[in-house]
């Protein structure tokens, strides 16, 4: 969240951040609760010194008649100094609720835009695979391969559910130890996170836990979620506490199942493996100094581009419009690969990298001792290693083969055992 303060001071940036994002949110409620808080603040303080000294008068010796006053004023003081924290209460719990609203300021040469269609191109590796025959999508070649059952996951779990199997096994399992083996490489301490996180984490993060809109499982009478992301659990890994300057930045790689309800996904863009309920992720996400998370974001894109390119996949790089940021967000960068069975041949996204500042970092309450003593907010980012249902799509269509074969990237073969997957 944003501190009310530069709320305050800046209403007017604020107000038009929110324009900008297409949200919802009363920056000037958070405003006028944050002056009423104040003063009932200085309100409260100012009864619990008269009832202080109320208390210390009446350790003197006094008349009965004094006594007597004494012992009204303090219970009326008691009354009212009760009275006082509960509207003081009631007034914080307003001002949170008003405040978490407000989505993190956005970088200011992130392109103003309300869809992803508005997103624009910065950079292009490779160029669209083109084929001498009428190339496949990767469902009709996971079903003609035997790797991937949509049938089979809708009929025992639902739609948008899936089963891999035979070399479709292989292939999830190369993939993340290709990517992994990268973080590694890049300084990235591995994790493999819980798949399930407490409500009051999912909102530090910024992920709505509740409600019709919200992309998120709840477990039943647990006041806990399935996973969307390892963003959610790394993030939480260090919240409530003081990090150590000096061991910042810290650069982990989580990996995970993600759940998601997708609830409204319909249609030709979430065909197969594009939008599902369930698929593995690896994550990185990283806590730094203020001063340090440009520079680091960059490094997260960078991977994120190394991976792809490793991968001999086609892909560019879109600079994230305000409206598709989402609210932790002061930048975000997209990376989509080429995928060639999507409506005749489509970019679509495969990973993305975030740059959260510290709004993230205020909700969780991390911070680190700087060198004037203080205790300051630590900045936090995340990023896509590679979503592997999104990876196995880039492969499966850009590398099969005219005779229905599929001949995986140079890169996956060690990880995978095979060179190519074929017709059973």
């Amino acid at each position: 969240m944003l501190d009310y303060r530069f709320i305050k001071e800046n209403l007017a940036a604020v107000k038009k951040n929110i324009a900008d994002r297409y949200m919802k949110a009363d920056a000037d409620a958070v405003v006028r609760l944050f002056d009423r808080r104040a003063e009932l603040v200085g309100a409260l303080q100012s009864l619990q010194q008269q009832r202080n000294a109320n208390a210390s008068s009446m350790k003197a010796k006094l008349e009965a008649d004094a006594r007597a006053k004494l012992i009204e004023d303090g219970k009326k003081l008691k009354d009212d100094i009760a009275t006082a924290e509960a509207e003081l209460a009631a007034v914080e719990k307003e001002l949170d609720t008003e405040g978490r609203r407000i989505p993190n300021m956005a970088h200011p040469e992130a392109p103003v835009g309300r869809l992803d269609t508005e997103n624009p191109e910065v950079k292009r590796v490779g160029t669209p695979t083109k084929f001498g025959f009428e190339p496949k999508d990767h469902v009709q070649l996971g079903q003609d391969l035997d790797i991937i059952d949509f049938d089979a996951g809708t009929k025992v779990s639902g739609t948008k559910f899936y089963y891999l199997k035979n070399e479709g096994v292989f292939l999830e399992l190369g993939l993340v130890r290709y990517a992994l083996d990268i973080l590694v490489k890049r300084g990235f301490t591995p994790f493999i996170t819980p798949d399930i996180a407490k409500e009051e984490i999912l909102e530090g993060i910024g992920f709505n836990p509740r409600g019709a809109e919200s992309n998120v499982y709840t477990v039943e009478g647990e006041a806990s979620c399935l996973v969307g992301t390892a963003e959610i659990t790394l993030g939480g890994y260090y919240s409530g506490q003081i990090l150590s300057r000096d061991k910042l930045p810290l650069r982990m790689a989580g990996l995970s199942h993600c759940f998601r309800r997708e609830a409204g996904a319909a249609g030709q863009f979430s065909k197969g493996l594009y939008r599902v309920h369930q698929f593995t992720k690896l994550e990185m996400f990283a806590y730094c100094l203020p001063e340090d998370s440009g520079k680091l974001h960059e490094e997260l894109r960078a991977v994120e581009e190394e991976i792809f390119a490793g991968l001999e996949i086609p892909f560019r790089v879109v600079d994230t419009c305000t409206g598709d940021l989402g609210a932790p967000a002061y930048r975000k960068w997209d990376l989509e690969a080429w995928m060639p069975g999507r409506n005749g041949g489509e970019w679509g996204e495969v990973t993305s990298t975030s740059n959260c500042t510290d709004f993230q970092a205020r909700r969780l309450n991390i911070k680190y001792k700087d060198d004037d003593g203080k205790n300051k907010y630590v900045h936090m980012l995340n990023g896509t290693a590679i979503a592997i249902s999104r990876g196995i799509i880039a492969v499966l269509e850009n590398f099969q083969q005219a005779d229905g074969t599929v001949k995986l990237p140079k890169a996956l073969v060690p990880y995978c055992g095979f060179e190519t997957i074929g017709k059973k």
